[in-house]
């Protein structure tokens, strides 16, 4: 057995999100045909044609949070050779994947046989470029993939083809100070108006108290993804409905405005120094991902114990199809120019399923669902929260709104150029609506989309 770790382009995520936590199947495997030479890439369009597949060691890329999964595995499968190789993960949109393959195909070696990516749209490239290996033609069986959370792998699927494994969920849920609510006499509120409501209360109660956090570039994929608003409906490969002044898109920015002229919603980053400082100690309620208990309250926010509850996330009243949005996760991608098949189809079948690792190690909610049993298990009996986390978590998992894609643009990096400096001239969102629609039309068509409006 061999490992190596070197840094490969390392670049730290900014913030890190997703990464934090909370305080296999590996047998024999169904491979297809394989051809007796080749190494080009085929595409989607003509069918997945392994290379000549050979005895030899296997190379991994992951992410500084994903290397202690290589190395478990390393561990428990020590027959198995690996190359363990250490880069930036593709955090914050780098794109370093998507170049070093471009710069693999031209040279014709290179490609890693298994890479981690803290990226949920890689297939909106890789598939085209003939990079990712289908996994539901006879790789993977499909009693295995039937216990992904509902929707987990929808990023990972074009025109029916698996192309990579969800790796975690970033399900967005409600967190909320325990000890404050009881104390004050405020009820959890489990409508958007309730919570609208709240906010207006708390503004003037107990001033200087948040209700939640519109400072990110990932505010809209926790109010307006769970609210519905249909900004960023992926159709096809290369195709996006569009529609960002809707009536689902201008009532959650009614809110958000709302909140933010009454200062209950802040305007800074929760991951800057300033919230950190000023705002941190100040939170009654909390919408955000899964990993907003690990990586903020408990981690950065240094939160104590026993006073952070999770809720399920607020539904328009009248609403009988609850939604949530998703902030983050992962996905696993086999490359198509793999000569070790199966020994990749393995790696990947455990590092995803296994309880050793996404079960007892893994920082983020697994996206298979009996690892995730475990994984909440293990929160539960930390006893750093208050109250029931694992119903709401559980139940959340299955609720992110489809109607919001994985498209190959950015819709932080848009969101971040497009509205939030004139949040922070004092413009309002719902004002704003109709530039961030046209903005997102602009990224789309630039990145071949088609777009209809």
């Amino acid at each position: 057995m061999t490992a190596k770790g070197r840094a490969v382009g390392a670049k730290r995520s900014r913030r890190g999100r997703g990464r934090a936590g909370f305080p296999a199947v590996a047998g024999t495997l169904a491979l297809m045909a394989v051809a007796a030479c080749g190494g080009g890439s085929t595409g989607a369009q003509d069918g997945f044609r392994p290379v000549k597949q050979t005895d030899g060691t296997l190379t991994v890329w992951v992410d500084s949070s994903r290397l202690a999964a290589a190395k478990l595995y390393q561990k428990e499968h020590p027959s198995v050779k690996m190359d363990i190789v250490s880069y930036d993960g593709d955090a914050n949109g780098s794109n370093y994947l998507r170049t070093k393959v471009s710069l693999f195909d031209r040279t014709r070696h290179g490609w890693p046989d298994v890479v981690f990516s803290s990226q949920n749209n890689e297939t909106s490239w890789a598939v085209q470029a003939g990079f990712t290996a289908p996994l539901n033609k006879g790789m993977i069986p499909k009693s295995t993939l039937a216990n992904w959370a509902k929707g987990a792998n929808d990023p990972c699927t074009v025109d029916g083809t698996l192309y990579c494994l969800r790796n975690d969920l970033a399900q967005t849920v409600l967190w909320y100070n325990a000890s404050l609510m009881k104390k004050w006499g405020y009820r959890v509120p489990t409508t958007w108006e309730q919570y609208e409501a709240l906010g207006r209360k708390v503004a003037r109660e107990h001033p200087g108290y948040l209700v939640g956090s519109a400072g990110d570039a990932f505010a809209p994929e926790i109010y307006l993804w769970a609210g519905k608003c249909g900004a960023n409906h992926i159709t096809g490969p290369k195709a996006v409905t569009v529609d960002a002044t809707g009536p689902n898109c201008t009532r959650m920015a009614a809110l958000l405005d709302t909140l933010v002229k009454n200062k209950t919603l802040s305007l800074s980053s929760v991951f800057s120094s300033d919230f950190d400082k000023n705002a941190a100690d100040r939170i009654l309620l909390m919408p955000g991902p899964s990993w907003y208990g690990g990586s903020l309250f408990h981690g950065s926010f240094k939160t104590p114990a026993h006073q952070i509850g999770v809720a399920p996330m607020p539904q328009w009243s009248g609403d009988a199809r609850p939604s949530v949005g998703n902030v983050g996760g992962g996905t696993w991608l086999m490359s198509a120019h793999s000569a070790h098949l199966k020994a990749a189809t393995a790696f990947l079948t455990w590092v995803t399923t296994s309880n050793d690792y996404q079960g007892k190690v893994a920082p983020g909610y697994p996206a298979y669902a009996p690892a995730a049993k475990t994984w909440l298990a293990h929160q539960a009996s930390s006893g750093y929260y208050a109250g029931d986390i694992t119903r709401p978590l559980q139940t959340a998992a299955n609720q992110v709104w489809p109607g919001w894609g994985y498209g190959q643009f950015s819709q932080e990096a848009i969101w971040a150029a497009t509205v939030t400096p004139g949040l922070t001239a004092g413009k309002s969102v719902r004002s704003m609506l109709p530039s961030w629609e046209d903005a997102i039309v602009n990224y789309a068509r630039s990145d071949g989309y088609k777009v209809t409006r």
